[in-house]
């Protein structure tokens, strides 16, 4: 097997893998309580934020700049409200609560989708650079992807998909990953640059849909303190994971 599709498919099987653990989550969740699924979601959050602020952007400051960052992150988040204005239905109709957390966890999954495939860039250019780098990266990747499964799966069983459905939906959106990994490689050195702008592009969509449905999903199943402090939890998990691994 050549050096291209090796790395397209190990781009593949590392986002798999990782959000799939995640939905995994789905099989568990038998009947949980209200204070329960707030507190998951709100780590959850919490987890995405700090990936975003400690990773994703640092890591598109270092390769693009400050100002292709800036675009691109607004384009994320721009790209986000408009996937978001697609799936809400006219304001006359109003959404029951569990179309409410289904449009959340679909519209997290879209996000997910489009964060995976620089991520599978950045994959795909540190093999083409050296296979250390490579190998380290989709390490690091695949962890990053379990809290974003938890986080899609847990508004998708909420909203009353079946735990099998939300599963290998979670599987869906890693997929990407090994398309980004195919044109990482074939990027190499030539428009490096290209992939920072794109990991700025994720962090915007990520941003939009953690702060504008994530948290405030947390915050409806549950009026207490709980989301708020399990979200402080995940952002504390979150800079542990982007600067240990």
């Amino acid at each position: 097997m050549s050096h291209l599709a090796n790395t397209t498919l190990i781009g593949f099987i590392v986002g798999v893998l990782g959000t799939g653990l995640g939905g995994a989550f789905s099989f568990f969740m038998k009947n949980p309580s209200r204070r329960f699924l707030s507190s998951i979601i709100g780590l959850s959050g919490g987890v995405m934020l700090a990936i975003v602020a400690f990773e994703l952007l640092p890591e598109a400051f270092d390769i693009a700049g400050v100002t292709n960052t800036a675009i691109g992150l607004g384009v994320g988040a721009i790209i986000s409200a408009f996937l978001d204005n697609l799936i809400t239905p006219p304001t006359k109709t109003r959404l029951s609560e569990k179309q409410g957390y289904l449009k959340t966890g679909i519209l997290l999954g879209l996000g997910i989708a489009l964060h995976n495939f620089p991520e599978g860039l950045a994959i795909g250019s540190g093999f083409a650079a050296e296979s250390s780098l490579g190998i380290s990266l989709a390490i690091v990747i695949a962890l990053h992807n379990v809290p974003e499964g938890i986080a899609m799966v847990v508004p998708m069983k909420i909203g009353g998909y079946g735990a099998l459905k939300a599963f290998l939906l979670t599987l869906l959106v890693g997929a990407p990953m090994g398309l980004g990994a195919y044109f990482g490689v074939l990027i190499g050195e030539m428009a490096y640059g290209l992939i920072g702008i794109c990991l700025a592009f994720a962090g915007g969509t990520m941003l939009y849909i953690t702060i504008g449905e994530l948290i405030p999903k947390g915050k409806e199943l549950d009026k207490g303190r709980i989301s708020t402090i399990f979200a402080i939890f995940g952002f504390i998990l979150g800079i542990i994971i982007s600067k240990r691994f």
